[in-house]
């Protein structure tokens, strides 16, 4: 049988299919037009017309208990609603710290109508529905994310949640070892930030409001029961201090099952009267704290993580209802805060003042990042920073020295920059359900009303280096917070640091200087 022999065609000869065998990416035809301006002879491009803003607005509805009601109807299949309550950790002071760290955990346990924590999520799994609790220093959400045809069952599960608790001793007990293995892994963790956000609260807020502890005192566990909670509860558990809120739905069918399960209904801690509510104002009082802490065995696997020291400082800056909160919000972006690595696009975040005059001049910190905490009462801006423990003493002058640089020029590069980082932040977030969820309740709990996303793009837009400047000069006067964990033993005197803070320079005294 004959071989049969096959010839191979040299590349260049292969046949071509289609009608185009080549490409051309050149731009032979506009060769001088730059990429920031438009071609030439190129028609102007039209916009859809933004509008309608009244059609999604949130609505607000106040029942006839004092209850609020606000919703913003948004397309989907899914809905996210939940109970607000203007309770947290700042309302303990004349009750054992730890109630409201209690509650979050009991949270979604068994109630008068469902028997158990596994009866309420299979009553969600229905509807494909998640629940989750969390607390804070001024604010208890219940939140529940589920189908749109099952938001009655939703909202009578959220009433019974929140307003019919059995709190058994087992749950009780429960509970007690979640808060115990929470505060264990809080002291072991690698990541310090938790920990050190609870110091400078109590530091600068010291045994008052939000510097009381968010988390429960180890002390505080065997002691919280179920007479303790209901008197809590029946202090700060009432309908003018309570919002519905919801994403997803008409906000007359969540009126109508707010009427019918919040309104008349009997809690299970009976209907006393309201004697023990806090209304306290906070007290800003700077301090400092300070744990000395072994942190060369915190690494988890096989990669070791340096051994660090941690030093946080703060001044206080102003509440979420001043108009001063906006111009705070852009330093805490153009210093580096806020998530500003990724807010805006990959590599943003390196423009901003931490990185470019902290991180990439410092090698050797590993940490230099700005947070800002805002209160219905009051603020605080902060700086957290890490370093090995022999270059403490420099590290914590690099901080008070940006302090320093905060009331000087601001470049309007670096504003704009930051301004629109901000609002890019702020826009990204708010594609979240859940996320335009607690915008909603957190503005209506505060404010009664709720400023749109437009307003508030409004408002950074209008912030000028001046404000900058203003807030930052204001912000100074005020006495520094400390809290510092690892081991401290270079650590600057908080005499010297305040010193530092108060100077034209930022520099500590001459003492602490590494170099003239």
């Amino acid at each position: 049988m004959a071989a049969r022999v096959v010839r191979l065609r040299p590349w260049g000869h292969l046949p071509r299919f289609g009608g185009a065998t080549r490409r051309s990416y050149s731009s032979a035809g506009y060769p001088n037009v730059p990429l920031s301006a438009p071609l030439p002879n190129v028609p102007n491009p039209l916009f859809a017309a933004v509008g309608g803003h009244d059609k999604y607005e949130t609505k607000i509805t106040t029942l006839e208990n004092g209850l609020r009601v606000a919703s913003q109807n948004k397309f989907g299949q899914f809905c996210t609603v939940g109970i607000l309550v203007n309770s947290g950790s700042r309302h303990e002071v004349k009750y054992l710290s730890g109630i409201s760290h209690f509650l979050e955990k009991l949270a979604f346990s068994s109630t008068a109508q469902f028997g158990s924590k596994d009866e309420i999520l299979l009553t969600l799994e229905k509807h494909g529905g998640i629940c989750d609790c969390q607390s804070s220093r001024d604010t208890t959400m219940f939140a529940v994310s589920a189908e749109v045809k099952g938001l009655e069952t939703v909202v009578n599960l959220l009433a019974d949640v929140v307003l019919q608790p059995r709190f058994t001793d087992e749950e009780l007990e429960m509970t007690r070892m979640a808060v115990r293995f929470e505060l264990e892994d809080l002291n072991m963790r690698p990541d310090p930030e938790p920990l050190l956000t609870e110091m400078i609260h109590a530091a600068a807020y010291r045994s008052n409001t939000v510097g009381l502890p968010r988390f429960s005192p180890t002390e505080n566990i065997d002691k919280i029961d179920q007479t303790l909670l209901h008197t809590y509860l029946q202090n700060y558990y009432t309908p003018d201090r309570i919002v519905l809120a919801g994403v997803g739905m008409e906000h007359e069918r969540l009126v109508e099952y707010a009427s019918k399960y919040l309104q008349g209904v009997t809690p299970s801690w009976g209907t006393g009267k309201v004697i023990d509510v806090d209304r306290s104002i906070a007290q800003y009082t700077g301090g400092i704290i300070k744990v000395e802490k072994d942190m060369r065995d915190v690494s988890l696997g096989p990669t070791p993580i340096p051994e660090l020291c941690h030093i946080m400082i703060g001044l206080e800056s102003c509440s979420f209802l001043e108009e001063d909160f906006i111009p705070f919000a852009v330093l805490n972006m153009m210093m580096g805060g806020g998530g500003s690595f990724s807010a805006g696009g990959p590599g943003k975040g390196m423009f901003t003042r931490l990185y470019l005059n902290v991180l990439n001049r410092h090698h050797w910190m590993y940490n230099a990042t700005s947070y800002h905490h805002s209160y219905e009462d009051t603020g605080l801006l902060c700086i957290h920073a890490s370093a090995d423990p022999r270059q403490v003493r420099e590290m914590v002058e690099i901080i008070t020295r940006e302090f320093i640089l905060m009331a000087g020029d601001v470049g309007e590069n670096e504003l704009e920059r930051a301004k629109t980082q901000l609002k890019s932040m702020l826009m990204m977030n708010l594609e979240s359900r859940p996320v335009i969820f607690e915008d909603i309740g957190r503005q209506v709990l505060a404010t009664e009303t709720r400023k749109l996303p437009h307003e508030l793009c409004r408002l950074i837009s209008n912030v000028r280096a001046s404000d900058i400047k203003r807030v930052t000069s204001k912000m100074l006067r005020s006495k520094a917070s400390v809290a510092a964990l690892g081991d401290l033993s270079e650590l600057p005197t908080m005499e010297h640091i305040q010193q530092a803070l108060s100077s034209k320079d930022g520099r500590l005294p001459r003492i602490y200087r590494l170099f003239r």
